[in-house]
């Protein structure tokens, strides 16, 4: 049974991690269906991490999904303050949005880079400890879970590459207003939730920890 729930959480990591890809490639690719296959690839790292049965495995799928609750959270709410402004969510009518809209801009990095397990930020901290759970439980898990996670890291850099930076070709993007002050009040505490989990997570794994031993 473990080897299976492991064979299948692999499946979720890699194929979560090229049908979000599949959505930056298409030319009508949707920005939300992109963050909801992502939301599948990072289903996979809990499975792992709990099927790897050990502490560190456990530690990390528990982390993992607190974590998820914070970017994905994010990265859903952004799609949904772009597509207020413009009713599409497709990823080809974007491009250059950095020159109208800086602060949507600098917020949809830091939780594309959270997403992608940047150093110093939340899901680092947890997917570290689920791969360091899978690869003491078998190394070559860990080795096929990493093809995940570095074709997640493509993907999210390839789409704020392809939303954000360049010139703005459409003209319906030339007047967007930036990020309201409601708005800003709703992602920045996910910011700063990334940030402290990611630079200060014994304070969350020593209160999953008595559990997971327990377990």
């Amino acid at each position: 049974v473990r080897s299976v729930m492991i064979f299948l959480a692999l499946i979720g990591i890699i194929y979560g991690a090229l049908a979000a890809m599949y959505f930056v490639v298409k030319k009508d690719g949707d920005v939300k269906k992109l963050v909801a296959y992502s939301s599948v690839s990072s289903m996979g790292v809990v499975m792992l991490g709990l099927f790897s049965l050990n502490p560190n495995g456990v530690n990390g799928a528990v982390l993992h999904m607190v974590n998820h609750g914070i970017y994905s959270a994010a990265l859903f709410l952004l799609v949904g303050i772009i597509y207020e402004r413009r009713h599409t969510r497709n990823v080809a009518e974007f491009g250059g949005l950095s020159h109208v809209m800086p602060g949507y801009a600098a917020v949809f990095l830091a939780m594309a880079m959270t997403a992608i397990g940047l150093p110093l930020l939340c899901v680092f901290i947890s997917e570290f400890l689920a791969m360091r759970g899978a690869f003491e439980a078998k190394p070559l898990w860990a080795a096929w879970a990493a093809l995940g996670i570095i074709l997640n890291a493509g993907y999210m850099l390839w789409l704020y590459q392809r939303m954000f930076f360049g010139n703005i070709d459409n003209p319906k993007n030339e007047k967007l207003t930036d990020m309201s002050g409601r708005e800003w009040a709703y992602m920045l505490p996910l910011v700063i939730l990334s940030v402290w989990v990611g630079v200060y997570p014994t304070y969350f794994t020593n209160y999953i920890q008595k559990p997971v031993n327990a377990v």
